[in-house]
């Protein structure tokens, strides 16, 4: 007859070892953290140039800043570290003017009744008609600290370019930049 001593051993052992096994299976799981839900607003337009409001083309603008917004999201949500929260109902002069990037951080209390964990607002600073710079800032919705802020060099190019040097600064200063 054995020692219900030594069997209690067993058992406790094997229970031990079946914890241990399930461990890493649990921690594997749970590092990589569920993607962020980031509002991405509309890019918006910084004229600086000599003929700001008077010269050029508004709707050329629009259909540009809707080039690099769209390239923004594309990059941002096959990243895998965001999900996109939809922005279309967004309230408030500052959402459908695009003029976010004045309102001193208001977008993250947008982006939080939205259902979203933080704002992305993108900017285009033209400085002449053949220079711009591109910048974004990311904020926590609850608390609408800056999370994190970049901005582009001089890039010579006209307004078509857009598009690219945001891609750029994205894939750059965001997503291969953990």
């Amino acid at each position: 007859m054995r020692n219900p001593f030594f069997l209690c051993r067993r058992l406790l052992a094997a229970c031990v070892i079946a914890l241990f096994a399930a461990l890493p299976a649990r921690f594997r799981a749970s590092a990589e953290p569920s993607p962020i839900k980031l509002a991405v607003f509309d890019f918006e337009l910084d004229d600086f140039s000599g003929g700001a409001g008077i010269a050029g083309d508004h709707a050329a603008d629009l259909a540009h800043l809707d080039q690099a917004t769209s390239e923004a999201r594309r990059l941002i949500a096959g990243s895998g570290r965001y999900s996109l929260v939809d922005v279309s109902g967004g309230e408030g002069e500052a959402v459908k003017g695009r003029s976010l990037h004045q309102c001193h951080g208001c977008e993250a209390a947008i982006a939080l009744e939205l259902g979203a964990d933080q704002s992305f607002v993108g900017v285009v600073t033209r400085i002449s008609r053949t220079d711009y710079a591109v910048r974004f800032q990311i904020r926590d919705a609850r608390t609408g600290a800056l999370v994190h802020a970049r901005q582009s060099d001089l890039r010579l190019g006209a307004d078509y370019s857009w598009n690219r040097g945001a891609a750029a600064l994205i894939n750059d200063h965001l997503l291969n930049n953990p």
